[in-house]
């Protein structure tokens, strides 16, 4: 045996004299004590691991005021975004970051898990259902209907612009606005609108009315009053050249990945304590000029 081998076998027998002497000396050692440390310890790692907050993307179409948009402060706002955020005040386990995008980005970022929902003043459809998971709870109402030129004070509903065989704004087929008219023409065969579709999935509808290149377009209530009506409004000038004309008055809907099933449980869960509230009437009027949830009923999709 050489020098550093009779080291190390001494240095490891006194380790040992030491730790059995340690042992043997039970009367100077609190095992009550230790064993209550070692289960406050497990307690306390098994309440952290119980309260961890997920961390969830909501993705929010950014250009369109007032139901979704970037604020002049940089901020996420729109009806549908504070919407959310009082959810999420009601979610203890989860908290949500908003992520301002395009229409296009947000529905195939949703659909692909780059986003865990995503709020665009979304219709059902049931071609959407194949794409995304729609919760049980809708989260607003939206007032839409056909805008035109002011002269046309004899078009009031899609049956009498069907009728006058006008020209109708290109729209996206992936838009929801174009399953709407689809679902005109199937229920009225013999006095159909002129659907066309477009490449676009946002067509600048007020200028193309106002310029003649159609002669009416399918447009949101509260987006013609942030364009049109509001003083701010980039098109206000044309109040006096273009009207909007309401034809229907539909639910609208948070977009789910498909994978968030148990996230959308829970959107779910506090929606429907907030509809028992008036926080959402209250955003209504804040941010379109009227309370909507009063028109329920005549919801007809």
């Amino acid at each position: 045996m050489n020098f550093k081998q009779l080291g190390k076998f001494l240095a490891v027998g006194f380790a040992s004299v030491t730790i059995l002497a340690a042992c043997g000396n039970t009367e100077d050692i609190d095992t009550t004590s230790s064993s209550k440390d070692v289960a406050a310890n497990e307690n306390e790692t098994a309440n952290a691991e119980s309260t961890e907050v997920a961390s969830v993307k909501v993705a929010f179409a950014q250009a369109a005021k007032p139901i979704t948009y970037v604020d002049e402060n940089g901020n996420a706002t729109g009806y549908d975004v504070e919407v959310m955020k009082l959810v999420d005040e009601k979610l203890e386990d989860y908290e949500f970051e908003y992520i301002p995008t395009t229409d296009d980005d947000l529905f195939i970022g949703v659909e692909q898990g780059k986003y865990d929902v995503g709020v665009k003043n979304a219709f059902f459809t049931e071609e959407r259902t194949k794409k995304f998971l729609f919760p049980e709870e809708f989260i607003g109402l939206s007032s839409a209907g056909l805008l035109l030129k002011s002269d046309k004070t004899d078009i009031n509903n899609l049956s009498d612009f069907a009728s006058k065989k006008l020209s109708l704004a290109p729209i996206a087929a992936s838009s929801a606005q174009y399953t709407i008219i689809e679902e005109y023409n199937t229920a009225n065969p013999n006095n159909q609108v002129n659907l066309v579709a477009g490449d676009e999935f946002n067509v600048d509808i007020v200028q193309w009315v106002n310029e003649g290149r159609v002669d009416g377009g399918i447009t949101i209530e509260a987006i013609f009053s942030s364009q049109v009506t509001d003083e701010d409004g980039p098109y206000h000038s044309l109040i006096n050249d273009v009207v909007y004309k309401e034809f229907a008055v539909i639910k609208t809907w948070p977009l789910f990945n498909k994978q968030q099933k148990e996230f959308a449980a829970a959107y779910d869960e506090a929606i429907a304590e907030l509809k028992e509230t008036d926080a959402l009437r209250k955003l209504a009027e804040e941010f379109y000029g009227k309370d909507l949830f009063q028109l329920l009923d005549q919801a007809n999709r």
